[in-house]
């Protein structure tokens, strides 16, 4: 097995537990967001299995195109390689102090939802009609959906009063529903019958403007404002467990 792509959905779940690993062992906060992706991919696992996709086998292979961008990139951080702006934003967050782990979980998302699952969905469709791949790109969403209370719990277990200053923010929601069902259902599909309409040569173009694009949204999780910035400070002073600790209740 290439040692940054998988071939499998098994395997996408033994290389985000490799990355979880080398993320307790160096305190590297880069685990949090691999720690909810395991949790992710887990879940979709066990939707193919139980049925609830039309074709499960188009299901592993999308799920291990989309899942082998995120490792492809967190593989060529690690070495000093190039990789997306949209990445490069989420990486970098992790050598700040005062980011919540909330926060570098949605930069995640952001790079990973927003940008490379439209380029999943249009490579697996490849050949085909795209809309036959929409049924179950919105099933994902639900899985998701069905993975944001557990999310939230653990987030609280971290720090106990976060859930209740980020609503009386008005932010929470809004956060959660932005990055994650809403803009995978919309915008990524668009984004992914956008390539899908178009030659593969003309890929690069497309993708680099969507990655910029992408990349600027981040600002939305880097520079919340003033007053929720402030916010955040205080819920990273009170964030309870080493960074190992944190990554291990995200699991």
């Amino acid at each position: 097995m290439n040692s940054t792509q998988a071939n499998t959905i098994d395997e996408v779940i033994s290389m985000l537990e490799d990355i979880i690993v080398v993320s307790k062992e160096k305190q590297d906060p880069l685990g949090y967001f691999a720690a909810l992706y395991q949790k992710v991919t887990i879940a979709v696992k066990e939707g193919i299995k139980e049925g609830r996709f039309e074709n499960g086998e188009r299901m592993e292979k999308l799920d291990v195109i989309f899942a082998n961008r995120y490792l492809l990139a967190y593989h060529d951080y690690q070495a000093n390689n190039s990789v997306t702006k949209s990445w490069l934003k989420a990486f970098a967050l992790s050598k700040k102090y005062w980011p919540v782990v909330l926060q570098h979980l949605l930069i995640g998302m952001n790079a990973h939802i927003n940008l490379d699952l439209g380029i999943a969905a249009a490579e697996v469709a490849k050949g085909q009609n795209i809309e036959d791949l929409k049924n179950d790109f919105d099933e994902i969403n639900k899985v998701l959906a069905s993975l944001v209370e557990t999310v939230q719990a653990e987030l609280a277990q971290i720090w106990r009063p976060l859930r209740w200053i980020l609503k009386l923010t008005g932010r929470l929601d809004n956060l959660i529903v932005d990055f994650s069902m809403e803009l995978a259902r919309d915008g990524a599909w668009r984004f992914a019958k956008k390539l899908a309409e178009q030659p593969a040569a003309d890929w690069p173009t497309t993708i680099e403007a969507r990655d910029n694009a992408v990349a600027n949204v981040a600002k939305i999780v880097t520079k919340p404002g003033i007053f929720l910035g402030l916010m955040l400070k205080i819920v990273r002073l009170g964030e309870r467990g080493t960074v190992s600790k944190k990554i291990e209740i995200l699991q």
